[in-house]
């Protein structure tokens, strides 16, 4: 696999980076999505909504490989137990980079999550583990934003999704029970949110829409040209 993206709940992966997952599928990439827990319970959803949903997204997108980690919503805490389920799907999937949400936010199961994913990679390459798996480290670790704090963050790099932005759009609709049912009507909507947050980014590039992301390591390029 080329990249599996690990999302605290299902819609996160297609919040903070659904343009990118798209393109990259596009692209030719194999590209993976695990969710970690089922997001519910939540006011309009259920455990059974929620799959239909996630598996409408991720037919929009193209997405062909994800499960579930079965971890508890709104409970998600970084325990050795979550570092081993984790690792063992990184041992599974093998991906040459991992994608995992901004390591601030004000949500407990996203900074959780965070913390399982980085020490899950360390842990996929151990060898004599009862782990699943032959060991194995995936090369980079990469943060896509899908925060729940107002900040005014400066990422390593912004990924023109302008041709993949009515797909990444879509595959939010698909949570009606998330973002559609029981919320306001009147403009700005949360969906008029999401489009003003990428046009941002997009602007940003000289592009209409981006998604931005970020790295605790260095960023290497192969030439100038890789730069917009």
């Amino acid at each position: 696999m080329d990249m599996l993206v690990i999302a605290p709940h299902p819609d996160d992966a297609e919040l903070g980076m659904g343009g990118t997952i798209a393109k990259m599928i596009d692209a030719g990439w194999d590209v993976g999505i695990l969710d970690l827990t089922s997001g519910e319970p939540t006011p309009h959803g259920s455990e059974s909504l929620r799959v239909e949903e996630t598996a409408a997204a991720s037919r929009t997108l193209g997405v062909r490989w994800r499960e579930n980690a079965g971890l508890p919503n709104r409970s998600l805490q970084p325990t050795l137990e979550a570092r081993r389920i984790v690792a063992s799907y990184i041992r599974q999937t093998r991906p040459r980079w991992l994608f995992a949400p901004y390591w601030q936010d004000a949500h407990p199961d996203h900074h959780a999550a965070t913390e399982i994913i980085e020490a899950a990679r360390f842990w996929a390459k151990l060898s004599k583990t009862d782990m699943p798996g032959e060991p194995f480290h995936p090369e980079r670790i990469y943060y896509y934003y899908c925060i729940h704090l107002r900040q005014a963050i400066q990422p390593a790099w912004i990924m023109d999704i302008s041709e993949q932005w009515e797909r990444k759009l879509e595959s939010i609709r698909c949570y009606e029970s998330q973002f559609i049912t029981g919320r306001p009507t009147e403009p700005p909507t949360l969906i008029d949110r999401f489009r003003d947050d990428a046009a941002y980014w997009g602007r940003l590039i000289n592009r209409r829409y981006g998604e931005p992301f970020a790295s605790r390591e260095p960023v290497a390029v192969r030439s100038l040209r890789d730069f917009l």
